[in-house]
Protein backbone atom coordinates (compact mmCIF):
# COMPACT_ATOMS: atom_id res chain seq x y z
CA UNK A 1 0.00 0.00 0.00
CA UNK A 2 2.91 2.51 0.90
CA UNK A 3 4.39 1.77 -2.32
CA UNK A 4 1.51 2.83 -4.34
CA UNK A 5 1.21 5.85 -2.61
CA UNK A 6 5.04 6.86 -3.13
CA UNK A 7 4.75 5.94 -6.64
CA UNK A 8 1.75 8.33 -6.99
CA UNK A 9 2.71 10.92 -5.10
CA UNK A 10 7.08 11.08 -6.28
CA UNK A 11 5.43 10.20 -9.92
CA UNK A 12 3.31 13.44 -10.05
CA UNK A 13 5.66 15.45 -8.56
CA UNK A 14 8.59 14.40 -11.59
CA UNK A 15 5.65 14.96 -13.98
CA UNK A 16 5.22 18.38 -12.61
CA UNK A 17 9.11 18.75 -12.44
CA UNK A 18 9.13 18.04 -16.30
CA UNK A 19 6.36 20.39 -17.15
CA UNK A 20 7.69 23.11 -14.96
CA UNK A 21 10.71 23.23 -16.96
CA UNK A 22 9.36 23.48 -20.40
CA UNK A 23 7.63 26.26 -19.23
CA UNK A 24 10.39 27.97 -17.24
CA UNK A 25 12.65 27.70 -20.94
CA UNK A 26 9.66 29.02 -22.67
CA UNK A 27 9.29 32.19 -20.07
CA UNK A 28 12.78 32.84 -20.12
CA UNK A 29 12.90 33.25 -23.96
CA UNK A 30 9.74 35.88 -23.69
CA UNK A 31 12.24 37.72 -21.40
CA UNK A 32 10.88 36.23 -18.08
CA UNK A 33 12.50 37.70 -15.09
CA UNK A 34 13.49 36.10 -11.28
CA UNK A 35 12.52 38.50 -8.33
CA UNK A 36 15.62 38.46 -5.83
CA UNK A 37 14.32 36.64 -2.38
CA UNK A 38 13.03 33.99 -3.49
CA UNK A 39 13.22 30.63 -1.35
CA UNK A 40 13.27 28.32 -4.34
CA UNK A 41 16.22 26.62 -3.35
CA UNK A 42 14.92 25.24 -0.32
CA UNK A 43 11.58 24.18 -1.38
CA UNK A 44 13.38 22.36 -3.88
CA UNK A 45 14.68 20.36 -1.34
CA UNK A 46 12.44 20.54 1.09
CA UNK A 47 8.51 19.20 -1.34
CA UNK A 48 10.22 15.94 -1.43
CA UNK A 49 11.84 15.63 1.87
CA UNK A 50 8.22 16.57 3.05
CA UNK A 51 6.78 13.31 1.58
CA UNK A 52 9.99 11.06 2.45
CA UNK A 53 10.22 11.82 6.41
CA UNK A 54 6.37 10.50 6.22
CA UNK A 55 7.10 7.78 4.43
CA UNK A 56 9.69 6.94 6.68
CA UNK A 57 7.56 7.73 9.75
CA UNK A 58 4.89 5.43 8.14
CA UNK A 59 7.42 2.27 7.51
CA UNK A 60 8.12 2.40 11.68
CA UNK A 61 4.46 3.08 12.77
CA UNK A 62 3.58 0.27 10.28
CA UNK A 63 2.07 1.05 7.28
CA UNK A 64 -0.69 3.18 6.31
CA UNK A 65 -3.09 4.23 8.41
CA UNK A 66 -6.69 2.04 7.52
CA UNK A 67 -9.37 4.13 9.02
CA UNK A 68 -8.22 7.48 7.56
CA UNK A 69 -7.03 5.94 4.11
CA UNK A 70 -10.23 6.89 2.22
CA UNK A 71 -10.14 10.50 3.72
CA UNK A 72 -6.64 11.47 3.08
CA UNK A 73 -6.66 9.91 -0.54
CA UNK A 74 -9.65 12.15 -0.98
CA UNK A 75 -8.09 15.22 0.10
CA UNK A 76 -4.83 14.53 -1.81
CA UNK A 77 -6.61 13.55 -5.08
CA UNK A 78 -8.66 17.07 -4.26
CA UNK A 79 -5.20 18.39 -3.76
CA UNK A 80 -3.96 17.68 -7.22
CA UNK A 81 -7.08 18.64 -9.19
CA UNK A 82 -6.99 22.13 -7.40
CA UNK A 83 -3.06 22.08 -8.42
CA UNK A 84 -3.93 21.17 -12.01
CA UNK A 85 -6.65 23.62 -12.55
CA UNK A 86 -4.24 26.19 -10.98
CA UNK A 87 -1.63 24.87 -13.97
CA UNK A 88 -4.57 24.43 -17.01
CA UNK A 89 -5.35 28.34 -15.98
CA UNK A 90 -1.96 29.93 -15.82
CA UNK A 91 -0.72 27.76 -18.90
CA UNK A 92 3.01 28.21 -19.43
CA UNK A 93 3.52 31.03 -16.89
CA UNK A 94 3.17 28.03 -14.08
CA UNK A 95 6.50 26.79 -13.27
CA UNK A 96 8.00 25.72 -9.83
CA UNK A 97 10.08 29.18 -9.79
CA UNK A 98 8.63 32.59 -9.84
CA UNK A 99 8.85 34.09 -13.40
CA UNK A 100 7.52 37.41 -14.29
CA UNK A 101 6.95 37.90 -17.84
CA UNK A 102 7.36 41.68 -19.13
CA UNK A 103 3.78 43.32 -19.13
CA UNK A 104 1.84 40.51 -18.58
CA UNK A 105 -1.65 40.63 -17.09
CA UNK A 106 -2.27 39.03 -13.73
CA UNK A 107 -4.25 35.76 -14.40
CA UNK A 108 -7.87 35.67 -12.74
CA UNK A 109 -9.44 32.84 -14.41
CA UNK A 110 -9.89 29.13 -12.74
CA UNK A 111 -9.25 29.37 -9.86
CA UNK A 112 -7.48 32.50 -9.59
CA UNK A 113 -11.09 34.23 -9.72
CA UNK A 114 -11.75 33.15 -5.87
CA UNK A 115 -8.07 31.87 -4.50
CA UNK A 116 -5.08 33.81 -5.06
CA UNK A 117 -3.03 31.55 -4.38
CA UNK A 118 -4.88 28.01 -5.48
CA UNK A 119 -1.53 26.52 -6.39
CA UNK A 120 0.46 26.72 -3.10
CA UNK A 121 -3.22 25.39 -0.97
CA UNK A 122 -3.26 22.25 -3.00
CA UNK A 123 0.36 21.92 -2.21
CA UNK A 124 -0.91 22.31 1.81
CA UNK A 125 -3.57 19.73 0.84
CA UNK A 126 -1.07 16.99 -0.08
CA UNK A 127 1.02 17.09 2.62
CA UNK A 128 -2.07 16.92 4.79
CA UNK A 129 -3.59 14.17 2.72
CA UNK A 130 -0.56 11.92 2.83
CA UNK A 131 0.44 13.18 6.26
CA UNK A 132 -2.72 11.41 7.24
CA UNK A 133 -3.00 8.27 5.03
CA UNK A 134 0.65 7.41 6.83
CA UNK A 135 -0.06 7.92 10.42
CA UNK A 136 2.76 10.99 10.48
CA UNK A 137 1.84 12.54 13.26
CA UNK A 138 5.06 14.04 13.83
CA UNK A 139 6.70 14.19 10.10
CA UNK A 140 3.09 15.17 9.02
CA UNK A 141 3.06 18.12 11.38
CA UNK A 142 6.69 19.48 11.17
CA UNK A 143 6.34 19.33 7.51
CA UNK A 144 2.85 21.78 7.19
CA UNK A 145 4.96 23.99 9.62
CA UNK A 146 8.14 24.26 7.75
CA UNK A 147 7.06 23.75 4.41
CA UNK A 148 4.18 26.30 5.05
CA UNK A 149 6.84 28.97 6.54
CA UNK A 150 8.20 28.59 3.15
CA UNK A 151 5.19 28.84 1.28
CA UNK A 152 4.37 32.47 3.14
CA UNK A 153 8.17 33.47 1.67
CA UNK A 154 7.14 32.25 -1.29
CA UNK A 155 4.21 34.37 -1.35
CA UNK A 156 5.61 37.27 -0.17
CA UNK A 157 8.14 37.40 -3.04
CA UNK A 158 5.69 36.44 -5.66
CA UNK A 159 3.15 39.34 -4.72
CA UNK A 160 6.15 41.91 -4.78
CA UNK A 161 7.07 40.64 -7.65
CA UNK A 162 3.81 40.73 -9.36
CA UNK A 163 2.80 43.98 -7.75
CA UNK A 164 -0.08 42.48 -6.06
CA UNK A 165 1.72 43.68 -2.26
Amino acid sequence: MIGGLVVLVFGTMAGEAVVSWRHEWRLRERGATEPAGDVFGMMLVAYPAVFVVMFTEAYFRGGVWMPVLPAGVLLFSLAKALKYWAIASLGERWTFRVLVVPRARLVRAGPYRWIRHPNYVAVVGEIVGVALVTRALFTGIAGFVGFGWLLLRRIEVEERALGIK
